[in-house]
């Protein structure tokens, strides 16, 4: 057996146009929309009576997905703070390769982006960042200079 790629990483969100909203203003593209519901769907994920809609948004290369998920039912969970920090353990963020990280800040914050610390520069080959996204996500953002 071998593995053939990372297929997608699922975030559970309350609102999907605006997750939706975000995600493509980072630069990826909406590839389509769902409604999942069945016995099929309850028994992938354990629950019963699942009805969900999913956007499967699309990284421009094709190499990666991101799956944003509004649960109708059962209804989803508040994680324990909507806070969390980089150290909390579990999945904690995502991150995405751009070619002007100002330029993504400043677009990402009319909708609700807010840096966790600041933009650095890591030795002679990165600019990078972490941001808070949809219910409370960080989005880690790497520029490559020189």
């Amino acid at each position: 057996m071998t593995l053939q790629r990372m297929d997608n990483v699922a975030i559970v969100v309350e609102d999907l146009d605006a997750a939706v909203a975000f995600f493509t203003e980072i630069g990826l593209e909406l590839e389509g929309k769902a409604q999942i519901e069945g016995l099929y769907a309850d028994r992938i994920v354990g629950l019963d009576g699942v009805r969900t809609d999913i956007a499967m948004m699309r990284v421009p290369d094709g190499h990666g997905r991101l799956e944003l998920t509004k649960y109708h039912a059962p209804a989803a969970l508040a994680a324990a703070s909507p806070h969390v920090s980089p150290n909390t353990l579990g999945l904690h963020r995502v991150m995405f390769a751009v070619d002007d990280i100002d330029d993504t800040v400043a677009r990402l914050r009319p909708y609700g982006a807010e840096l966790l610390g600041e933009v650095v520069q890591f030795e002679n080959s990165y600019r990078l960042c972490y941001l808070r996204g949809p219910v409370g996500i960080i989005v880690a953002l790497a520029e490559q200079i020189g």
